[in-house]
């Protein structure tokens, strides 16, 4: 099974001439599915990892089953203003522009490992505050693991430059 065939492409979307990578028809396929999940646990199967960060959306429901593989709890990132409990943020650059993003100032212990997941990996923004963030905490970043990586948008190098290595399963040309 190559993962590249479960993932539908969208012209143009959500501007012409990007092409979007839709991960929800490989998380729709179970063999798919089970196959992504199992490729990104497998360098770090039996090995202590305390807790798995995944970015809202799509990396909760990629994090969640990495957790659960790993016997590690989960970490939730969310969009600003998503969290009820006392909470720790950053502002990181998007495309065009800034954002920002949050976690529970109690979710990550000093020194804890941690493995940062997502479906795809591009200009890198999100994934470096979502480091710097659980950095602040003290987390000791393990790795960050994507389905999906867009090489041509440097993001993978730029976690690389934080000293993050990185793991990805796919690449797509282009963007």
């Amino acid at each position: 099974m190559n993962l590249k065939d479960a993932v539908r492409t969208i012209p143009d979307y959500p501007k012409r001439g990007v092409m979007f990578r839709d991960i929800t028809t490989l998380l729709g396929d179970a063999r798919a599915f089970r196959r992504a999940v199992d490729e990104l646990v497998q360098p770090w199967a039996g090995t202590k990892i305390d807790k798995v960060a995944g970015m809202e959306a799509r990396g909760f429901i990629l994090g969640g089953a990495v957790a659960h593989q790993l016997s590690a709890g989960f970490v939730p990132i969310r969009k600003k203003g998503k969290l009820p409990h006392a909470k720790v943020s950053i502002a990181y650059s998007l495309e065009y522009g800034l954002d920002e993003m949050e976690m529970h100032e109690d979710a990550v212990a000093k020194g804890e490992r941690v493995i940062l997941v997502d479906d795809l990996i591009a200009t890198g923004g999100t994934a470096e505050g979502a480091v710097k963030l659980l950095r602040r905490l003290g987390a000791d970043i393990v790795a960050a693991c994507f389905v999906i990586d867009l090489p041509e948008l440097g993001g993978a190098d730029r976690l690389r430059a934080l000293d993050v290595p990185v793991r990805t399963l796919i690449a797509f040309d282009g963007h």
